[in-house]
C-alpha cells in the first residue's frame, strides 16, 4: 500500500485477496454501538447451507453491498447483516444421499445421530457460500455471522411458535396438504412447483343405484375414484336437476355414493358432473366439509395403494394403479372415452416427485389475520415495493391466502416445541422442555417428531438475527431495517411472511423499501439451467475477468423490472472498462508530484479544467440520485460514459499541454486538479467497483493505508458548476471530430499535421483562439486560423461546425491524379474477384455439393468486397470533386 507506481496490467485475483484480507482486519464493516451517525441497515436473503454462488446471487448481492457502501459514504453507520439458512429438505436430501453411498438410511442411524451426521456436514461444507460471497467483495458484518438454526434464532423461533400457539394463531388440525412420497413430508402450497404435462382425461360412467341411469363424470385421475364419496353437480344445471339427492354406484367397489348440488362445479367442463375425492384433492376436501362426506384415503405416504383402495389395487404404485383401473373400466364398458390433455401437474420443488394430495394431522398457521396487516403496511405505505408493479400480486397472494402448514415430517430444522401426555394425553406447547404433565403429573412425554418448515425461522430473520427476543442495542439502532433487495420469485415465501412476522412481534414493517430485482437469463433470454447448458458460473467469471468486471456488468444491465441478458462477452467487455480506469490511474500517478490535499486545483482556471469540474458536479448529483431511487442501471452508465468519454478520452488529452509545459506554476494547478477530480471519481465508482478503486486509492499521495470506505461521497460544488460551458465543450469537440473526419475520410496519414481555417467570428471566434493549443493537440493541426474573412483556398476539404465553414487545405497533402489512379486500379481489382466470386455462387453444382458453411463464408466474401467497393467510389468521387474545384 505504498505510493509506487502501479503495475502495467490490473490482475485482479491479488488485488482483491490484499483488499479483503485489509477491511476484514481493520474490521471496515462493523458498526460501532456508541456511534451518533444514522443507522442503515440490510439483512442478507440468507442463501441455504447447501448452496453455491449463481448469478442471481451475484446481481443481489451486488446491488445490496452498492447500497451498503453508499449509505457509508452519506454518512451512516450501516450494518448489513451476513447468514446462512439450514435449509431443511434440500440439507437432508444432501446428508441422505451421502449415507445412502454407505449403503445406510437415516432409520439405521436413529434421529440423534442423523442430526449430529448433518451439524457435521454443515460445518464441513456450510460456509462454502459464504466464502463464495466474500469473493465477490460484499461488505458484511462478518461479525455478526447467523444460522437459521444458531441458539439465537433457535430461541426466537420458539418463543414466535409458543406465542402463536397461545394467541390460537398456530393449530393442529386434520386438512388437505401436499404430499412428496420421496421426501415423505408434508409441503406449503408454495413449495409446489407446477409444470405442465401432458396425461390423459378420462370420461367414466357411474352406473344408478337402484337400476336408473347413471352420471358420466370426467377425471385426470381414475386411480383416486377409488377414494370417491360423491359426485357433485352445479345447483343450476338443468341436466341433472333429477339426479340430485339420489345415489350412484361407485365402480370397481361396492359402494354407494351420493349426488349433491354445490355452487364450485365449473359446469362447462367435461360433463358438468365432478367426482369428489376429499382425501386426494383440496377442493374436492372443502366440499367434503360442506356436504359431510366420509374421507377415504386410498394412496399411502409412500405413494403406493392403501387397504382402503381394495384388494385389487392395494399395494400397487398409484401410477400403475392409474393404468389398471382404466384397463378394469374398459372391460367392463364403463370407460365411456379416454383422450390427451395438457394440464399442470405439482411437483416436489426439491426432488422434482409428483405431488400427492392428502388428508394429514399437520400444525398450521391461521394467516388471514396476520395477512391484513401486511397487505396494509404497503397500502399505508409503511412499506414501499420498488418497482410498484409488483404490488398487484402481493396483495393478490394475500388476499387469496390460505392457512400455512408449518409441520414437515423430516429430522433436520427446529423441532416443533410440542408434547403429548402419555397417560392423559394433554397436549403440552412450552418454551421450556416440560418435565411433567401440568395436567397430571405424569412424566412420560412423548415430543412431536415434526420439525418446523424451513420458511418459518427465515420469516423472524430481520429482527432474530438483531438479537430478538432479547432487547439488544442492535435491535434498537436497526430494526426496521432500510430496505429488502431480494428477487420476485419469493415474494410469497418470504417477503409477505416477514412482513406478517414483523408486525406482530415488532409492531413495525421489517423493512422502509422492498426493491425486487429482475431475473438474470442468458444473451437470448432464456432462463439459465443446467440442462439448457447456458449457465454461466459467476466464480468463473470472477476468476477470469476479476470481481469488479463482473459487478458492474450486473449493475450496468440492472434496470428495474426488466431482466438480464448476460453473456460473458459482456462480461469481459467491462473489463476493458476496468483496465480503462487502471490505465488513466497509471497516467494521473506519473504526473502528480508532492503531497496531497493541495488547495492549487482552485487555480487550475483554463477552459478543460472548468468544464471538468462542472461535469463531475452534474455525474455526483445523476448517481446520488439514481442510487437513491434504485436506478442502479443509471447510475452504472452515468459513470461508464463519464469516465470512458469525457474524462478519459478528452479531459486527459486536453490537459497534456499544461503537465508537460514549463510553467511549473500551471502545471501544478494542472496536476491538482486532474487529483481532485480522479480522486473524486474513484469515490464515486467505489460502491460499484470496490477493489480496483481501494488499491488505486492507496497510490494517491498521503493516501496509503486509508480505508476508502471510510471516505466520504464527494460535497457538492455549486460554483463549479457552468451549465454554458457545456455547449463550448460541445462545440471544441465538433471541431476537433471535424477535423479527423477528414482525416479518415480522405485517408490521410495520421502523423501527418494538417493546416485547418474556421471562418468563425465574435466570442466562439475568442474561444477558439484561447484554445488553440488544446485543439492542434487533439486533432493532429500544424497551423489553425481563425478567420472570418479569409478566402478559403481551391483545393480543400471541407465541414460545417456550429455554422461555421472549416476548411483543411489538401495542396501537398495530397496527390488527386496519382490517388485517384491508384483508387481505379483498386476498384478494378474489386470487381474482378465479385464477377469471380459471383460466377462461383450461380454454379448450380457448387451450390449443390459444397458444405453450407463454405457457401456461406464465399457470400460473406463478395459483401465484405462490394462494402470495399462501395466506399472507394465514395473517396474517388471526392477526390474528384476537390480536384475539380481546383481547375474551376
Amino acid at each position: 500500500m505504498t505510493e509506487e507506481q502501479l503495475s502495467k496490467g490490473y490482475e485482479p485475483c491479488e488485488v482483491e485477496s490484499k483488499c479483503l484480507d485489509f477491511w476484514e482486519a481493520k474490521h471496515s464493516f462493523t458498526p460501532l454501538q456508541n456511534d451518533e451517525k444514522p443507522t442503515y441497515s440490510i439483512v442478507i436473503p440468507p442463501p441455504n447451507v447447501t448452496g453455491s454462488l449463481h448469478m442471481g446471487h451475484a446481481l443481489n448481492l451486488t446491488l445490496q453491498d452498492i447500497l451498503c457502501r453508499f449509505a457509508r459514504q452519506k454518512g451512516c453507520r450501516v450494518l448489513w447483516v451476513p447468514g446462512t439458512d439450514h435449509a431443511g429438505i434440500a440439507t437432508q436430501n444432501v446428508v441422505e444421499r451421502a449415507l445412502a453411498g454407505e449403503g445406510k438410511t437415516r432409520e439405521d442411524l436413529g434421529r440423534e445421530a442423523f442430526v449430529d451426521r448433518v451439524w457435521e456436514w454443515k460445518q464441513e461444507y456450510g460456509d462454502k457460500i459464504l466464502n463464495q460471497v466474500r469473493k465477490l467483495g460484499a461488505s458484511v458484518d462478518w461479525s455478526r455471522l447467523r444460522f437459521t438454526m444458531d441458539d439465537g434464532l433457535s430461541k426466537a423461533v420458539r418463543e414466535v411458535f409458543v406465542s402463536l400457539y397461545e394467541q390460537g394463531l398456530i393449530y393442529q388440525g386434520d386438512y388437505i396438504i401436499n404430499w412428496c412420497p420421496r421426501c415423505k413430508t408434508a409441503l406449503a402450497d408454495l413449495e409446489v412447483d407446477h409444470k405442465e404435462k401432458q396425461g390423459g382425461l378420462y370420461s367414466i360412467t357411474y352406473p344408478g343405484a337402484d337400476g336408473g341411469p347413471g352420471l358420466t363424470v370426467v377425471t385426470t385421475r381414475p386411480e383416486t375414484m377409488l377414494g370417491d364419496t360423491g359426485v357433485a353437480v352445479h345447483p343450476e344445471d338443468e341436466r341433472y336437476q333429477d339426479f340430485i339427492g339420489k345415489e350412484l354406484l361407485l365402480p370397481l367397489t361396492e359402494r354407494r355414493i351420493p349426488v349433491l348440488a354445490d355452487s364450485h362445479v365449473d359446469s362447462s367442463f367435461g360433463t358438468g358432473c365432478l367426482k369428489i375425492t376429499p382425501a386426494h384433492d383440496p377442493n374436492d376436501f372443502e366440499i367434503g366439509r360442506r356436504h359431510g362426506l366420509d374421507s377415504v384415503r386410498v394412496i399411502d405416504a409412500d405413494g403406493f395403494m392403501s387397504p382402503e383402495a381394495g384388494a385389487g389395487y392395494a399395494g400397487s404404485d398409484r401410477f400403475e394403479c392409474r393404468e389398471q383401473v382404466v384397463r378394469d373400466l374398459q372391460e367392463l364398458g364403463l370407460l365411456v372415452k379416454q383422450e390427451t390433455f395438457q394440464h399442470q401437474v405439482g411437483h416436489c420443488y426439491r426432488c422434482a416427485t409428483v405431488v400427492e394430495p392428502s388428508i394429514s394431522r399437520q400444525w398450521f398457521v391461521a394467516a388471514k389475520p396476520l395477512a391484513e396487516k401486511a397487505k396494509n403496511a404497503v397500502v399505508n405505505g409503511d412499506a414501499v415495493i420498488y418497482p410498484a408493479n409488483w404490488n398487484k400480486l402481493y396483495f393478490d397472494w394475500l388476499d387469496d391466502i390460505r392457512d400455512w402448514c408449518i409441520s414437515r415430517q423430516i429430522w433436520w430444522g427446529h423441532q416443533i416445541p410440542a408434547w403429548t401426555c402419555a397417560e392423559c394425553r394433554e397436549l403440552i406447547v412450552s418454551r421450556q422442555d416440560p418435565e411433567s404433565c401440568p395436567q397430571c403429573g405424569n412424566r412420560s412425554l412423548i415430543r412431536d417428531e415434526d420439525v418446523l418448515d424451513t420458511w418459518f425461522s427465515s420469516a423472524l430473520w430481520p429482527f432474530s438475527t438483531l438479537g430478538w427476543p432479547e432487547k439488544t442495542w442492535e435491535l434498537e439502532a436497526f430494526y426496521p431495517t432500510s430496505v429488502l433487495v431480494t428477487g420476485f420469485d419469493i415474494i410469497f415465501f418470504w417477503v409477505a411472511r416477514m412482513m406478517m412476522m414483523g408486525l406482530e412481534f415488532m409492531q413495525e414493517v421489517p423493512f422502509r423499501d422492498i426493491y425486487i430485482h429482475a431475473l438474470v437469463r442468458d444473451e437470448q433470454g432464456r432462463k439459465m439451467s443446467k440442462s439448457t447448458g447456458n449457465v454461466i458460473d459467476p466464480l468463473l467469471m470472477i476468476e477470469r475477468y476479476g470481481a469488479d468486471a463482473l459487478r458492474f456488468t450486473l449493475t450496468a444491465f440492472a434496470a428495474m423490472g426488466r431482466d438480464i441478458k448476460l453473456s460473458e462477452t459482456r462480461i469481459q467487455g467491462y473489463k476493458h472498462f476496468i483496465n480503462k480506469i487502471w490505465n488513466a490511474a497509471r497516467f494521473v500517478l506519473m504526473n502528480l508530484k508532492g503531497a496531497s490535499g493541495r488547495e492549487e486545483w482552485k487555480q487550475a482556471r483554463s477552459f478543460s479544467h472548468q468544464y471538468i469540474l462542472h461535469e463531475l458536479e452534474r455525474v455526483k448529483k445523476s448517481v446520488a440520485e439514481a442510487l437513491n431511487q434504485y436506478r442502479f442501471n443509471e447510475a452504472a452508465q452515468t459513470l461508464y460514459q463519464f469516465v470512458w468519454h469525457t474524462y478519459c478520452d478528452w479531459y486527459l488529452e486536453m490537459i497534456k499541454p499544461e503537465l508537460y509545459a514549463r510553467d511549473e506554476t500551471g502545471r501544478q494547478a494542472a496536476a491538482a486538479c486532474l487529483e481532485k477530480t480522479f480522486s473524486e471519481l474513484l469515490i464515486l465508482l467505489h460502491p460499484l467497483i470496490p477493489f480496483v478503486t481501494q488499491e488505486i486509492w492507496w497510490r494517491l499521495p498521503g493516501r496509503s493505508g486509508q480505508d476508502l470506505t471510510d471516505i466520504p461521497f464527494p460535497q457538492s460544488r455549486p460554483e463549479s458548476e457552468n451549465p454554458e460551458l457545456e455547449q463550448k465543450m460541445q462545440f471544441f469537440q465538433n471541431t476537433v471530430v471535424a477535423v479527423r473526419n477528414i482525416r479518415s475520410e480522405l485517408n490521410i496519414n495520421p502523423s501527418l499535421k494538417l493546416n485547418v481555417l474556421i471562418k468563425a467570428e465574435g466570442p466562439d471566434a475568442d474561444f477558439l483562439v484561447e484554445n488553440t493549443h488544446i485543439i492542434r493537440q487533439l486533432a493532429g493541426i500544424g497551423s489553425l486560423d481563425i478567420d472570418a474573412e479569409a478566402e478559403p483556398p481551391l483545393t480543400a476539404a471541407s465541414g460545417v461546425v456550429q455554422g461555421y465553414e472549416l476548411f483543411v487545405p489538401l495542396e501537398g497533402v495530397l496527390d488527386f491524379q496519382a490517388e485517384i489512379g491508384r483508387m481505379e486500379k483498386e476498384l478494378g481489382k474489386i470487381n474482378k474477384n465479385i464477377e469471380s466470386l459471383n460466377k462461383k455462387l450461380s454454379n448450380e453444382q457448387f451450390l449443390n455439393k459444397a458444405p453450407a458453411q463454405v457457401v456461406q463464408k464465399e457470400e460473406a466474401k463478395v459483401a465484405e468486397l462490394r462494402e470495399k467497393l462501395e466506399i472507394l467510389e465514395k473517396l474517388r468521387l471526392k477526390f474528384q470533386q476537390i480536384q475539380g474545384q481546383a481547375h474551376a
